[in-house]
């Protein structure tokens, strides 16, 4: 079972998307800062990490930066965001290799989009 980190200051968006991928056969975790989902990602093996750009404490480019250059882990993203600058963000995202999500999601097509990430990950890990 794929374990996925939910990080989000909004309560609602959190169980919302929570309770899609329960529903789908994923474990979950849920953080509402960055600094809740350093914590997680300290203490549990996380396949995927979805988050907020932004929230108080951290944004989701302070938590991205964060686990790939100080803790060096190489998990997969996926960056929720209503911004405007969009194609701007999407460019910086490119260079930690994190997929930009625009709000307002359609949670089916959220779950399809993980069960993607998640697919091609352990394409990845088997592959020699």
């Amino acid at each position: 079972m794929s374990r996925i980190l939910v990080v989000d200051d909004e309560v609602h968006i959190l169980r919302i998307t929570s309770m899609w991928l329960r529903r789908h056969g994923y474990e979950l975790f849920e953080a509402s800062n960055g600094a809740e989902a350093l914590a997680l990602l300290d203490r549990h093996d996380i396949d995927l990490v979805i988050t907020d750009m932004n929230m108080p404490v951290m944004t989701g480019l302070e938590l991205v930066k964060t686990i790939r250059e100080e803790r060096k882990k190489d998990v997969p993203f996926l960056l929720l965001t209503a911004r405007c600058d969009q194609q701007e963000l999407a460019a910086e995202m490119a260079t930690y290799g994190v997929r930009l999500y625009p709000k307002p999601f359609v949670p089916s097509r959220l779950v399809a989009d993980v069960r993607e990430i998640l697919e091609a990950q352990e394409t990845e890990n088997v592959t020699p």
